[in-house]
Protein backbone atom coordinates (compact mmCIF):
# COMPACT_ATOMS: atom_id res chain seq x y z
CA UNK A 1 0.00 0.00 0.00
CA UNK A 2 1.05 3.48 -0.81
CA UNK A 3 0.88 4.81 2.45
CA UNK A 4 3.08 2.38 4.72
CA UNK A 5 5.80 3.86 2.08
CA UNK A 6 4.80 7.57 2.04
CA UNK A 7 7.67 9.64 4.33
CA UNK A 8 6.13 12.29 6.57
CA UNK A 9 4.72 15.24 5.38
CA UNK A 10 7.31 17.91 4.50
CA UNK A 11 7.97 20.14 7.20
CA UNK A 12 7.20 23.66 5.84
CA UNK A 13 8.59 27.07 7.46
CA UNK A 14 7.13 30.73 8.66
CA UNK A 15 8.72 32.11 5.00
CA UNK A 16 7.80 29.35 2.83
CA UNK A 17 3.94 29.48 4.23
CA UNK A 18 3.37 32.87 3.91
CA UNK A 19 4.85 32.53 0.49
CA UNK A 20 1.82 30.50 -0.23
CA UNK A 21 -0.56 33.01 0.49
CA UNK A 22 1.21 35.59 -1.37
CA UNK A 23 1.73 33.25 -4.27
CA UNK A 24 -2.08 31.87 -3.79
CA UNK A 25 -3.26 35.17 -4.01
CA UNK A 26 -0.98 37.27 -6.51
CA UNK A 27 -1.83 35.65 -10.03
CA UNK A 28 -4.21 36.59 -12.58
CA UNK A 29 -6.54 38.73 -10.18
CA UNK A 30 -4.07 41.49 -9.97
CA UNK A 31 -3.56 42.26 -13.43
CA UNK A 32 -7.50 42.51 -14.36
CA UNK A 33 -8.10 45.05 -11.60
CA UNK A 34 -8.33 48.36 -13.63
CA UNK A 35 -10.29 47.30 -15.89
CA UNK A 36 -12.56 45.50 -13.52
CA UNK A 37 -13.01 48.74 -10.77
CA UNK A 38 -13.05 51.36 -13.92
CA UNK A 39 -16.73 49.14 -15.84
CA UNK A 40 -17.98 49.43 -11.98
CA UNK A 41 -16.69 52.93 -10.06
CA UNK A 42 -14.57 55.55 -9.83
CA UNK A 43 -12.00 56.62 -7.47
CA UNK A 44 -14.00 57.29 -4.50
CA UNK A 45 -16.04 53.51 -4.95
CA UNK A 46 -12.90 52.11 -5.18
CA UNK A 47 -11.53 53.64 -2.00
CA UNK A 48 -14.54 52.29 -0.30
CA UNK A 49 -15.11 48.95 -1.91
CA UNK A 50 -11.23 48.68 -0.72
CA UNK A 51 -11.65 49.26 2.15
CA UNK A 52 -14.73 47.12 2.50
CA UNK A 53 -13.10 44.26 0.83
CA UNK A 54 -10.05 44.92 3.28
CA UNK A 55 -11.33 44.92 6.24
CA UNK A 56 -13.57 42.11 5.41
CA UNK A 57 -11.29 39.83 4.58
CA UNK A 58 -8.81 41.02 7.33
CA UNK A 59 -11.73 39.93 9.60
CA UNK A 60 -11.36 36.22 8.17
CA UNK A 61 -7.54 36.14 7.97
CA UNK A 62 -7.72 36.77 11.75
CA UNK A 63 -10.41 34.05 12.08
CA UNK A 64 -8.13 31.51 10.62
CA UNK A 65 -5.07 32.84 12.93
CA UNK A 66 -7.65 31.90 15.87
CA UNK A 67 -8.85 28.58 14.48
CA UNK A 68 -5.16 27.45 13.54
CA UNK A 69 -4.16 27.76 17.49
CA UNK A 70 -7.63 26.75 19.19
CA UNK A 71 -7.74 24.21 16.68
CA UNK A 72 -4.40 22.71 15.76
CA UNK A 73 -5.59 19.30 15.35
CA UNK A 74 -8.12 20.46 12.24
CA UNK A 75 -5.71 19.84 8.61
CA UNK A 76 -6.83 21.54 5.40
CA UNK A 77 -8.77 24.36 7.58
CA UNK A 78 -11.52 25.44 4.95
CA UNK A 79 -12.82 22.08 4.85
CA UNK A 80 -11.91 21.24 8.07
CA UNK A 81 -13.89 23.61 10.09
CA UNK A 82 -16.79 23.40 8.18
CA UNK A 83 -16.84 19.88 8.95
CA UNK A 84 -16.31 20.27 12.79
CA UNK A 85 -18.72 23.20 12.87
CA UNK A 86 -21.65 22.00 10.74
CA UNK A 87 -21.51 18.55 10.17
CA UNK A 88 -19.84 15.66 7.52
CA UNK A 89 -22.15 16.74 4.67
CA UNK A 90 -21.40 21.20 4.95
CA UNK A 91 -17.73 19.97 5.49
CA UNK A 92 -17.80 18.16 2.06
CA UNK A 93 -19.63 21.01 0.64
CA UNK A 94 -16.67 23.37 1.44
CA UNK A 95 -14.27 21.00 0.49
CA UNK A 96 -16.03 20.37 -3.14
CA UNK A 97 -16.77 24.37 -3.40
CA UNK A 98 -13.26 25.23 -2.33
CA UNK A 99 -11.51 22.51 -4.91
CA UNK A 100 -13.73 23.48 -7.75
CA UNK A 101 -13.32 27.22 -7.02
CA UNK A 102 -9.24 26.60 -6.91
CA UNK A 103 -10.11 24.19 -10.80
CA UNK A 104 -11.97 26.95 -12.16
CA UNK A 105 -9.15 30.09 -11.13
CA UNK A 106 -6.53 28.09 -12.94
CA UNK A 107 -8.72 28.16 -16.03
CA UNK A 108 -8.63 32.02 -15.60
CA UNK A 109 -4.86 31.68 -15.20
CA UNK A 110 -4.31 30.07 -18.39
CA UNK A 111 -6.74 32.22 -20.16
CA UNK A 112 -4.90 35.42 -19.17
CA UNK A 113 -1.83 34.18 -20.24
CA UNK A 114 -3.40 33.26 -23.81
CA UNK A 115 -4.94 36.47 -23.73
CA UNK A 116 -1.47 38.12 -22.90
CA UNK A 117 0.17 35.82 -25.74
CA UNK A 118 -2.95 36.92 -28.33
CA UNK A 119 -1.72 40.30 -28.52
CA UNK A 120 1.03 39.08 -30.23
CA UNK A 121 -0.10 36.26 -31.50
CA UNK A 122 -4.05 36.81 -33.18
CA UNK A 123 -4.75 33.30 -33.44
CA UNK A 124 -4.61 33.08 -29.70
CA UNK A 125 -7.71 35.74 -29.15
CA UNK A 126 -8.29 36.63 -25.76
CA UNK A 127 -7.57 32.97 -24.55
CA UNK A 128 -10.74 31.80 -26.00
CA UNK A 129 -9.63 29.94 -29.31
CA UNK A 130 -9.39 26.58 -29.71
CA UNK A 131 -5.59 27.17 -29.88
CA UNK A 132 -5.60 28.80 -26.74
CA UNK A 133 -7.91 25.64 -25.55
CA UNK A 134 -5.19 23.30 -26.77
CA UNK A 135 -1.94 25.23 -25.67
CA UNK A 136 -3.35 25.71 -22.19
CA UNK A 137 -4.50 22.29 -21.93
CA UNK A 138 -0.42 21.10 -22.47
CA UNK A 139 0.10 23.76 -19.70
CA UNK A 140 -2.28 22.04 -17.42
CA UNK A 141 -0.51 18.04 -17.14
CA UNK A 142 2.91 19.74 -17.37
CA UNK A 143 2.09 21.23 -14.12
CA UNK A 144 0.68 17.82 -13.24
CA UNK A 145 3.78 16.06 -14.05
CA UNK A 146 6.01 19.05 -12.21
CA UNK A 147 3.53 18.17 -9.06
CA UNK A 148 4.07 15.16 -8.80
CA UNK A 149 7.61 15.35 -7.96
CA UNK A 150 7.34 16.25 -4.54
CA UNK A 151 5.30 18.97 -2.25
CA UNK A 152 8.36 20.24 -0.69
CA UNK A 153 10.45 20.83 -4.37
CA UNK A 154 6.84 22.40 -5.73
CA UNK A 155 6.69 24.69 -2.54
CA UNK A 156 10.08 25.62 -2.95
CA UNK A 157 9.64 26.42 -6.07
CA UNK A 158 6.70 28.72 -5.54
CA UNK A 159 9.04 30.87 -3.00
CA UNK A 160 11.14 31.53 -5.85
CA UNK A 161 8.34 32.46 -8.20
CA UNK A 162 6.48 34.65 -5.59
CA UNK A 163 9.61 36.92 -5.17
CA UNK A 164 10.23 37.33 -8.92
CA UNK A 165 6.46 38.13 -10.00
CA UNK A 166 6.26 40.64 -7.12
CA UNK A 167 8.29 43.00 -8.98
CA UNK A 168 7.16 43.92 -11.93
CA UNK A 169 3.65 44.64 -9.83
CA UNK A 170 6.06 46.98 -7.47
CA UNK A 171 7.52 48.61 -10.60
CA UNK A 172 3.73 49.19 -12.09
CA UNK A 173 2.96 51.18 -9.13
CA UNK A 174 6.10 52.67 -8.91
CA UNK A 175 6.26 54.19 -12.82
CA UNK A 176 1.82 54.95 -12.28
CA UNK A 177 2.73 57.00 -9.94
CA UNK A 178 5.18 59.04 -11.06
CA UNK A 179 3.31 59.47 -14.21
CA UNK A 180 0.09 60.22 -12.04
CA UNK A 181 -2.26 63.02 -14.22
CA UNK A 182 -3.95 64.72 -10.99
CA UNK A 183 -6.31 66.11 -13.37
CA UNK A 184 -7.31 62.57 -14.90
CA UNK A 185 -6.90 61.32 -11.18
CA UNK A 186 -9.52 64.26 -10.51
CA UNK A 187 -12.15 63.46 -13.30
CA UNK A 188 -12.31 59.78 -12.68
CA UNK A 189 -13.03 60.65 -9.04
CA UNK A 190 -16.79 60.44 -8.52
CA UNK A 191 -17.35 57.48 -11.46
CA UNK A 192 -19.98 58.08 -14.55
CA UNK A 193 -23.43 58.89 -14.24
CA UNK A 194 -24.54 55.42 -15.42
CA UNK A 195 -22.86 53.58 -12.63
CA UNK A 196 -25.85 54.02 -9.82
CA UNK A 197 -25.48 54.69 -6.17
CA UNK A 198 -22.16 54.57 -4.51
CA UNK A 199 -23.72 51.71 -2.82
CA UNK A 200 -24.53 49.66 -6.67
CA UNK A 201 -20.75 50.23 -7.65
CA UNK A 202 -19.14 49.07 -4.16
CA UNK A 203 -21.59 46.37 -4.59
CA UNK A 204 -20.32 45.44 -8.14
CA UNK A 205 -16.72 45.08 -7.58
CA UNK A 206 -17.47 42.31 -5.08
CA UNK A 207 -16.82 39.23 -6.91
CA UNK A 208 -13.69 40.74 -8.30
CA UNK A 209 -12.29 41.37 -4.73
CA UNK A 210 -13.43 37.76 -3.75
CA UNK A 211 -11.09 36.25 -6.59
CA UNK A 212 -8.27 38.39 -5.99
CA UNK A 213 -7.91 37.80 -2.19
CA UNK A 214 -8.89 33.75 -2.79
CA UNK A 215 -5.20 32.22 -1.18
CA UNK A 216 -5.54 34.16 2.06
CA UNK A 217 -6.62 30.53 3.52
CA UNK A 218 -3.41 29.15 1.89
CA UNK A 219 -1.40 28.37 4.92
CA UNK A 220 -4.63 26.92 7.19
CA UNK A 221 -5.34 24.96 3.98
CA UNK A 222 -1.48 23.16 4.38
CA UNK A 223 -1.53 23.00 7.60
CA UNK A 224 -0.81 19.85 8.39
CA UNK A 225 2.63 20.26 6.92
CA UNK A 226 3.76 23.17 8.82
CA UNK A 227 6.69 23.11 11.52
CA UNK A 228 5.24 24.97 13.57
CA UNK A 229 0.90 25.21 13.73
CA UNK A 230 1.61 28.93 15.07
CA UNK A 231 3.28 29.77 12.03
CA UNK A 232 0.13 29.59 10.09
CA UNK A 233 -1.80 32.06 11.53
CA UNK A 234 1.15 34.70 11.43
CA UNK A 235 1.90 33.79 7.67
CA UNK A 236 -1.38 34.22 6.63
CA UNK A 237 -1.54 37.89 8.39
CA UNK A 238 1.34 38.38 7.05
CA UNK A 239 0.52 37.71 3.59
CA UNK A 240 -3.28 39.34 3.58
CA UNK A 241 -1.11 42.79 4.35
CA UNK A 242 1.04 42.87 1.95
CA UNK A 243 -0.78 41.71 -0.80
CA UNK A 244 -3.71 43.82 0.49
CA UNK A 245 -1.46 46.82 -0.03
CA UNK A 246 -0.13 45.71 -3.46
CA UNK A 247 -4.16 45.53 -4.66
CA UNK A 248 -5.44 48.14 -3.75
CA UNK A 249 -2.55 50.68 -4.84
CA UNK A 250 -2.76 48.96 -8.74
CA UNK A 251 -6.20 49.45 -8.55
CA UNK A 252 -6.17 53.18 -7.12
CA UNK A 253 -2.80 54.45 -9.47
CA UNK A 254 -4.43 53.74 -12.77
CA UNK A 255 -7.33 56.09 -12.22
CA UNK A 256 -4.34 58.51 -12.65
CA UNK A 257 -3.43 57.64 -16.06
CA UNK A 258 -6.22 57.20 -18.38
CA UNK A 259 -10.02 58.00 -18.53
CA UNK A 260 -12.06 55.41 -16.57
CA UNK A 261 -13.81 54.67 -20.11
CA UNK A 262 -10.80 53.99 -21.84
CA UNK A 263 -9.50 51.95 -18.63
CA UNK A 264 -13.03 49.70 -18.88
CA UNK A 265 -12.39 49.36 -22.51
CA UNK A 266 -8.92 47.94 -21.92
CA UNK A 267 -8.47 44.19 -23.07
CA UNK A 268 -7.12 41.78 -20.46
CA UNK A 269 -4.82 42.16 -19.06
CA UNK A 270 -5.36 45.99 -18.64
CA UNK A 271 -2.64 46.22 -16.04
CA UNK A 272 -0.44 46.25 -19.39
CA UNK A 273 -3.01 48.51 -21.18
CA UNK A 274 -2.45 51.23 -18.47
CA UNK A 275 1.49 51.10 -17.93
CA UNK A 276 1.93 51.09 -22.24
CA UNK A 277 -0.35 54.50 -21.93
CA UNK A 278 2.38 55.68 -19.45
CA UNK A 279 5.64 54.83 -20.43
CA UNK A 280 4.99 53.37 -23.61
CA UNK A 281 4.71 49.56 -25.42
CA UNK A 282 8.07 48.23 -23.21
CA UNK A 283 5.74 48.94 -20.23
CA UNK A 284 3.30 46.59 -21.83
CA UNK A 285 5.94 43.80 -21.97
CA UNK A 286 7.11 44.33 -18.31
CA UNK A 287 3.73 43.62 -17.45
CA UNK A 288 3.21 40.69 -19.95
CA UNK A 289 6.15 39.26 -18.23
CA UNK A 290 5.23 39.64 -14.52
CA UNK A 291 1.78 37.88 -15.74
CA UNK A 292 3.16 35.05 -17.28
CA UNK A 293 5.62 34.62 -13.73
CA UNK A 294 2.65 35.49 -11.68
CA UNK A 295 0.11 33.44 -13.20
CA UNK A 296 2.33 30.29 -13.41
CA UNK A 297 3.26 30.71 -9.64
CA UNK A 298 -0.23 31.03 -8.51
CA UNK A 299 -1.18 27.97 -10.68
CA UNK A 300 0.94 26.12 -9.24
CA UNK A 301 0.26 26.90 -5.33
CA UNK A 302 -3.26 26.77 -6.22
CA UNK A 303 -2.90 22.85 -7.50
CA UNK A 304 -1.22 22.06 -4.33
CA UNK A 305 -3.91 23.32 -2.28
CA UNK A 306 -6.42 22.03 -4.04
CA UNK A 307 -5.16 18.61 -4.60
CA UNK A 308 -4.65 19.15 -0.85
CA UNK A 309 -8.31 19.41 0.47
CA UNK A 310 -9.37 16.45 -1.88
CA UNK A 311 -6.72 14.58 0.09
CA UNK A 312 -7.63 15.26 3.71
CA UNK A 313 -11.24 14.79 3.22
CA UNK A 314 -10.48 11.49 1.66
CA UNK A 315 -8.49 10.82 4.79
CA UNK A 316 -11.43 11.75 6.58
CA UNK A 317 -13.94 9.58 5.17
CA UNK A 318 -15.86 12.38 3.29
CA UNK A 319 -14.62 11.51 -0.13
CA UNK A 320 -13.87 8.51 -1.74
CA UNK A 321 -10.88 6.01 -0.92
CA UNK A 322 -8.81 6.27 -4.04
CA UNK A 323 -8.43 10.28 -3.68
CA UNK A 324 -6.62 9.65 -0.38
CA UNK A 325 -3.72 7.69 -2.20
CA UNK A 326 -0.23 9.32 -1.99
CA UNK A 327 2.93 8.34 -3.87
CA UNK A 328 6.59 8.00 -2.76
CA UNK A 329 6.75 12.01 -2.88
CA UNK A 330 3.96 12.75 -0.18
CA UNK A 331 1.92 13.87 -3.45
CA UNK A 332 -1.62 12.60 -3.68
CA UNK A 333 -1.97 11.61 -7.27
CA UNK A 334 -5.10 10.78 -7.60
CA UNK A 335 -6.19 14.17 -6.40
CA UNK A 336 -4.16 16.17 -7.98
CA UNK A 337 -4.79 14.32 -11.41
CA UNK A 338 -8.51 14.96 -10.78
CA UNK A 339 -7.91 18.27 -10.01
CA UNK A 340 -6.39 18.44 -13.34
CA UNK A 341 -9.35 16.92 -15.25
CA UNK A 342 -11.69 19.36 -14.25
CA UNK A 343 -9.83 22.03 -14.85
CA UNK A 344 -9.65 21.00 -18.10
CA UNK A 345 -13.47 20.49 -18.53
CA UNK A 346 -14.31 24.04 -17.80
CA UNK A 347 -11.35 25.33 -20.19
CA UNK A 348 -13.50 23.65 -23.00
CA UNK A 349 -16.84 25.24 -21.68
CA UNK A 350 -14.69 28.59 -21.52
CA UNK A 351 -15.47 27.88 -26.00
CA UNK A 352 -18.97 29.00 -25.78
CA UNK A 353 -18.73 31.87 -23.10
CA UNK A 354 -18.93 35.34 -24.52
CA UNK A 355 -15.94 36.45 -22.29
CA UNK A 356 -14.18 33.24 -21.00
CA UNK A 357 -11.86 35.68 -18.53
CA UNK A 358 -14.76 37.01 -16.52
CA UNK A 359 -17.20 33.87 -16.27
CA UNK A 360 -14.27 31.68 -15.07
CA UNK A 361 -13.45 34.78 -12.93
CA UNK A 362 -16.65 35.45 -11.15
CA UNK A 363 -17.56 31.21 -11.00
CA UNK A 364 -14.47 31.04 -9.37
CA UNK A 365 -15.28 33.71 -6.70
CA UNK A 366 -18.96 32.31 -6.11
CA UNK A 367 -18.08 28.51 -5.43
CA UNK A 368 -15.70 29.92 -2.84
CA UNK A 369 -18.25 32.02 -1.37
CA UNK A 370 -20.14 28.80 0.70
CA UNK A 371 -16.73 27.39 1.90
CA UNK A 372 -15.62 31.17 3.38
CA UNK A 373 -18.83 32.09 5.35
CA UNK A 374 -18.46 28.48 6.58
CA UNK A 375 -15.24 28.58 8.12
CA UNK A 376 -16.15 32.47 9.46
CA UNK A 377 -19.47 30.67 10.79
CA UNK A 378 -17.46 28.52 12.27
CA UNK A 379 -14.75 31.31 13.93
CA UNK A 380 -18.15 32.71 15.75
CA UNK A 381 -19.66 29.24 16.84
CA UNK A 382 -16.30 29.03 19.05
CA UNK A 383 -16.39 32.05 19.93
CA UNK A 384 -19.81 31.52 21.70
CA UNK A 385 -19.09 28.38 23.01
CA UNK A 386 -15.11 27.74 23.70
CA UNK A 387 -14.54 24.08 24.54
CA UNK A 388 -14.45 23.39 28.25
CA UNK A 389 -11.43 24.78 29.63
CA UNK A 390 -10.97 27.68 26.96
CA UNK A 391 -12.46 31.16 27.88
CA UNK A 392 -14.36 33.39 25.53
CA UNK A 393 -12.23 36.40 24.02
CA UNK A 394 -14.18 39.78 23.33
CA UNK A 395 -11.85 40.54 20.81
CA UNK A 396 -12.44 36.61 18.79
CA UNK A 397 -16.27 36.92 18.88
CA UNK A 398 -15.98 40.86 17.50
CA UNK A 399 -13.96 39.29 14.76
CA UNK A 400 -15.20 36.48 13.70
CA UNK A 401 -19.14 37.78 14.12
CA UNK A 402 -17.52 40.54 11.26
CA UNK A 403 -16.11 37.59 8.95
CA UNK A 404 -19.30 36.01 8.79
CA UNK A 405 -21.55 38.92 8.20
CA UNK A 406 -19.05 40.33 5.12
CA UNK A 407 -18.88 36.14 4.08
CA UNK A 408 -23.06 35.88 3.98
CA UNK A 409 -23.23 39.70 2.05
CA UNK A 410 -20.94 38.44 -0.54
CA UNK A 411 -23.46 35.75 -1.30
CA UNK A 412 -25.71 38.29 -2.07
CA UNK A 413 -23.25 40.96 -3.74
CA UNK A 414 -22.39 37.80 -5.81
CA UNK A 415 -25.85 37.96 -7.59
CA UNK A 416 -28.67 35.08 -7.92
CA UNK A 417 -26.91 33.73 -11.74
CA UNK A 418 -23.34 32.67 -10.00
CA UNK A 419 -24.66 31.29 -7.37
CA UNK A 420 -27.70 29.15 -9.20
CA UNK A 421 -24.09 28.17 -11.17
CA UNK A 422 -22.42 27.05 -8.53
CA UNK A 423 -25.25 24.45 -7.75
CA UNK A 424 -24.90 23.05 -10.76
CA UNK A 425 -21.27 22.00 -9.82
CA UNK A 426 -22.29 21.36 -6.27
CA UNK A 427 -25.41 18.66 -6.79
CA UNK A 428 -24.08 16.25 -9.13
CA UNK A 429 -20.73 16.39 -6.62
CA UNK A 430 -22.82 14.98 -3.90
CA UNK A 431 -21.91 11.79 -5.89
CA UNK A 432 -18.53 11.47 -4.56
CA UNK A 433 -19.94 11.79 -1.03
CA UNK A 434 -22.20 9.15 -1.55
CA UNK A 435 -19.64 7.10 -2.65
CA UNK A 436 -17.71 7.61 0.40
CA UNK A 437 -20.20 6.94 2.96
CA UNK A 438 -21.18 3.73 1.13
CA UNK A 439 -17.41 2.66 0.75
CA UNK A 440 -17.59 3.00 4.95
CA UNK A 441 -20.89 1.04 5.17
CA UNK A 442 -22.57 4.07 6.44
CA UNK A 443 -26.23 5.91 5.45
CA UNK A 444 -25.60 8.28 2.38
CA UNK A 445 -28.02 11.08 3.90
CA UNK A 446 -29.07 11.81 7.85
CA UNK A 447 -32.61 13.56 7.40
CA UNK A 448 -31.10 17.33 7.75
CA UNK A 449 -28.71 16.53 5.13
CA UNK A 450 -30.95 15.38 2.93
CA UNK A 451 -32.89 18.65 3.24
CA UNK A 452 -29.81 20.59 2.43
CA UNK A 453 -29.44 17.98 -0.67
CA UNK A 454 -32.51 18.78 -1.88
CA UNK A 455 -31.96 22.26 -2.06
CA UNK A 456 -28.62 21.82 -3.64
CA UNK A 457 -30.88 20.05 -6.57
CA UNK A 458 -33.50 23.00 -7.12
CA UNK A 459 -30.74 25.14 -7.07
CA UNK A 460 -29.02 23.21 -10.15
CA UNK A 461 -32.19 22.54 -11.99
CA UNK A 462 -32.97 26.40 -11.61
CA UNK A 463 -29.67 27.07 -12.48
CA UNK A 464 -29.83 24.63 -16.05
CA UNK A 465 -33.37 26.14 -16.65
CA UNK A 466 -31.97 29.82 -16.44
CA UNK A 467 -28.99 28.57 -18.92
CA UNK A 468 -31.35 27.03 -21.67
CA UNK A 469 -33.83 29.72 -21.53
CA UNK A 470 -31.20 32.38 -21.86
CA UNK A 471 -31.85 33.81 -18.19
CA UNK A 472 -28.49 33.21 -17.14
CA UNK A 473 -25.48 33.18 -19.36
CA UNK A 474 -22.28 32.34 -19.60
Amino acid sequence: MAHEITPPPARLTLPTLTAMVVGSMVGAGVFSLPTRFAEETGVAGALLAWAVAGGGMLMLAFVYQTLAVRRPHLDAGIYAYAKAGFGEYMGFFAAFGYWASACVGNVTYMVLIMSTAGAVFPALGEGDTVLAVILSSAGFWAFFLLIRRGVKEAAALNRVVTVAKIVPIAVFVLLAVFCLDPAVFAANWSGTDQAGSLFTQVRGTMLATVFVFLGVEGASVYSRHARRRTDVGRATVLGFLGVFAIFASVTIVSYGILPMEEIAALRQPSMAGVLEAAVGTWGSVLVGVGLIVAVLGAYLAWTLMAAEVLFVAAEDGDMPRFLGRVGRADVPVAALALTTALSQVILVVTLFSADAFDFALNLTSSLVLVPFLLAAGYGLKIALRPDPGERRVARELAVAAVATVYTAWLLYAGGLDYALMSFILYAPATVLFAMARRERGRRVFSPGEAVIFAVAVAGAVAGLVGLSTGWISL
